[in-house]
């Protein structure tokens, strides 16, 4: 009896243990068909990270880069057509437990990803939920975080400096990105501005007596007060800390004539601007500067770099020859400048010539050119600065690494006698403001320098300051060019402060 009680009893239990089973089944088939329905899109590139183990979803992940690599190029409004298809929930590496989730939102599923995806559910639905929450809550923040940054953008844009979006290219000229134009250092005119100067001859003890105008006594400061403004373009005000930054560790190596050792001096009194302590920089012979000698290199200690001038008035070697009886000085146009080993391993060298090829003696080219052994008889000038610009050429393109080192090549500064030259009468003392025109006319220096500098390997930069410094018959130290008067008056050199600043201004631009 109690054996067959007992059988009659199973088909019973089985009966309601199956019917639990297929409820239940039915149940979650219904439940997760409508919570897949009411999942929202969730944002491209949102990344959860939990501490604990959690569920797996059947489907395949696919990962995606974090919203902090948003580059803020993205309008927002497009931000809402750049939703992913598949967001990456994963646990940090040290977590304990398994796999991250990888969550698919279904709505937003092509259907070759479906067909790839499969797969059912196992896991818990109200970790789900909380999932769902988090997601929506990571939405918004990650929403309002995009709109901030693009707000912030367009502010950058639109306090962003003019210079900032311009770029220069080798032959010296500036595009504006912003106006899809061209914009050329040479073509502009000179503003007034209070502002400058930049030092004054107080200010830096390294100023020569030839160049130190107030030192010598010019009463009007006016002259020192004009800055040079392009047509179309921007050039940005020289901050002497960041030019010490671009050349920390560097050598800032000036050769050329003295014009040059102008701009150098120049280029020494604007970053004493930033230094506190004077002591601090000292030239590494223990010189003072003077006409007599030839070659400097200031230190400056807490940037470890030199800013240095080497004198080479026409960049190929001064030297003597034989010519019929006597021994007589000539250039040699068809070798380099025999100081030229100090040159190598600058970082950034400015080059000059043209001072003194327009000097009695060069302009006549009696007995003065030589070329390997032979001393032309006669050679016009222009010949001649051709070749000496093709040896020096030669020899950048040689010893010169572009990679290491940035060349430019200053154009010829202009001299305003009148009434005769420098040995003449020449006068330019009654200058006090620049020209308001300038009349028709071209440097042929300037046009040989250009197409020798477009044949050469190594990238130049080509520094035109002559137009803008032909309107400046003001700045030139005339009959301040000494403490005691003398009969003759510099108009050829610049006092400071005065134009050669603007010159260091531009290189400034370009190295930036």
């Amino acid at each position: 009896m109690e054996r067959q009680r007992s059988f009659s009893l199973k088909p019973t239990r089985f009966l309601v243990f199956s019917f639990t089973i297929f409820s239940s089944f039915i149940f979650l088939t219904f439940f997760t068909t409508w919570l897949i329905k009411a999942t929202p899109s969730v944002p491209q590139q949102v990344h959860l990270q939990f501490n604990k183990s959690s569920f797996v979803l059947g489907f395949r992940p696919t990962t995606v880069q974090s919203l902090t690599g948003f580059s803020g190029n993205l309008p927002l409004n497009g931000l809402k057509d750049s939703i992913l298809k598949t967001t990456h929930l994963s646990k940090p590496e040290n977590a304990s437990g398994s796999a991250g989730i990888s969550l698919l939102n279904e709505s937003r599923v092509a259907p070759h990803e479906e067909e790839k995806g499969g797969g059912g559910m196992d896991g818990n639905f109200t970790a789900l939920a909380q999932v769902e929450q988090t997601v929506r809550a990571e939405e918004v923040e990650k929403i309002e975080l995009v709109s901030s940054s693009s707000k912030k953008i367009e502010e950058n844009k639109t306090e962003a400096t003019a210079f900032e979006k311009i770029e220069i290219s080798r032959s010296g000229k500036v595009e504006d990105k912003r106006k899809n134009g061209v914009c050329d250092f040479t073509r502009g005119r000179w503003v007034y501005d209070e502002s400058y100067p930049l030092y004054t001859n107080g200010s830096c003890p390294l100023i020569d007596e030839g160049f130190n105008c107030q030192g010598n006594g010019r009463l009007d400061k006016d002259y020192m007060k004009w800055r040079w403004q392009p047509q179309d373009c921007e050039i940005p005000r020289f901050n002497a800390t960041k030019m010490l930054e671009l050349i920390r560790g560097k050598r800032l190596v000036f050769v050329g004539d003295s014009i040059n050792r102008n701009q150098w001096e120049s280029m020494l009194c604007m970053l004493m601007g930033a230094i506190k302590d004077p002591n601090k920089v000292y030239e590494t012979h223990r010189r003072r500067i003077t006409k007599g000698k030839g070659n400097y290199s200031f230190r400056f200690v807490d940037y470890k770099c030199t800013v240095e001038y080497y004198v080479s008035h026409f960049l190929v070697h001064e030297g003597k020859a034989r010519v019929g009886q006597k021994r007589k000085q000539i250039l040699r146009i068809d070798a380099i400048d025999h100081g030229s080993s100090r040159w190598r391993g600058a970082d950034i060298l400015i080059f000059n010539t043209a001072h003194w090829w327009s000097h009695y003696k060069t302009k006549a080219g009696i007995n003065y050119y030589q070329e390997g052994g032979q001393v032309h008889p006669r050679l016009d000038v222009s010949t001649a600065f051709r070749k000496s610009l093709m040896t020096w050429a030669s020899w950048v393109d040689r010893y010169i690494n572009p990679r290491r080192t940035r060349v430019f090549f200053r154009s010829s500064a202009p001299s305003h006698f009148r009434g005769g030259q420098w040995n003449s009468g020449g006068s330019c003392k009654e200058a006090t403001k620049p020209l308001d025109t300038l009349g028709a006319s071209s440097s042929e220096k300037n046009v040989i320098a250009e197409e020798v500098i477009k044949q050469m390997k190594t990238p130049i930069t080509f520094l035109n300051i002559t137009g803008l410094s032909e309107y400046r018959i003001d700045g030139h130290p005339s009959i301040y060019g000494r403490k005691s008067a003398s009969g003759s008056q510099d108009c050829s050199h610049w006092c400071l402060p005065g134009i050669p600043d603007v010159w260091n201004e531009l290189l400034y631009a370009h190295l930036q």
